[in-house]
């Protein structure tokens, strides 16, 4: 069979759920041997967590990031052991995600990407703990419309995903009046959103201060298929560029809806395979051009060729 040119993608946090890696860590030696080498650099039994819960636990951001990268690459191995005839020709990642696009590039290895994603997630547990942030989806509207309410209530624009599909960030007040006042503005639906903080807004900014601290020392290389940010939607070979991009992340908007066009109409890829739990990020493909081939993979029998 003639290889098929394949884009990578990555979950981020929102689709952890209790019993992710299960099956994989079960049946694969592969998946084990990434768990238990998790348990060892995170000193706690992270696996345990990831099989069992409870779910409280692991929805808290410094479980759930590393709880997902290493769900993401043990999936990503897996697929390369099952799909032969298909080829990595670039990779992306929602949020945290785009840590596991990058070790999946051959950026850094397994064990120093978890303990970035673990640091971040630390950093911004913290920096959840110190304001009081929200959070809510924009549902129905355009991206100028969005950005008007996002200004006159003093919020940000976090995520943009698909069509009709914004997440707006900032004071948990703020947020609480731009929803009421959305209702009134002709969007179909404006969804305050169950998280413990204000992602990807200037409330993370003390978040972005130490991570871009704890960095500094650590080498990238250049990656081995291009990896698409979410800060601007383009690929770069320069390691300091992509540490750079990964700083300004925690507090800039995620770029998803270009992250994927510019994968489809630019990287040369004819399908996508998801590398995470639930789905979501196939369904906003779907949204975002429902001609999109995208496959899902998150438990072991995903993986099992007919």
């Amino acid at each position: 069979m003639p290889d098929m040119p394949t884009g990578l993608l990555f979950s981020g946090q929102g689709a952890q759920k209790v019993g992710m890696g299960k099956s994989l860590y079960e049946n694969s030696p592969l998946a084990k041997e990434l768990y238990d080498k998790a348990n060892q650099v995170l000193s706690y039994d992270f696996s345990q967590v990831c099989f069992e819960g409870p779910q409280e636990e692991l929805t808290k951001t410094n479980i759930c990031q590393p709880a997902l990268y290493v769900h993401g690459l043990a999936c990503f191995a897996l697929w390369k052991e099952a799909k032969p005839n298909e080829t990595p020709v670039a990779a992306m990642g929602l949020s945290l995600g785009e840590i596991t696009a990058l070790a999946a590039a051959d950026v850094f290895d397994f064990e120093t990407g978890l303990k970035i994603v673990a640091e971040r997630g630390r950093l911004m547990q913290v920096a959840c703990d110190q304001t009081n942030g929200g959070m809510a989806s924009v549902i129905g509207g355009t991206c100028e419309e969005v950005e008007a309410l996002a200004n006159e209530f003093d919020v940000d624009m976090a995520n943009l995903n698909c069509p009709g599909q914004i997440v707006i960030s900032g004071e948990a007040e703020k947020i609480r009046a731009a929803v009421e006042a959305g209702m009134d503005r002709g969007f179909k639906r404006v969804i305050p959103l169950a998280v413990a903080g204000a992602y990807h807004s200037r409330l993370m900014e003390r978040a972005r201060v130490a991570f871009e601290t704890f960095l500094y020392d650590i080498p990238f290389r250049s990656p081995a298929i291009p990896v698409i940010s979410n800060v601007d939607a383009k690929a770069t070979d320069d390691p300091d560029a992509i540490k750079a991009k990964l700083v300004k992340q925690v507090v800039s908007a995620v770029l998803w809806e270009d992250c994927m066009a510019v994968a489809n109409s630019t990287a040369g890829v004819d399908q996508f395979a998801e590398c995470g739990m639930g789905g979501v990020l196939k369904s906003l493909a779907k949204r975002i051009d429902r001609e999109l081939n995208v496959v899902s993979f998150q438990e072991f029998s995903d993986f099992q060729v007919s």
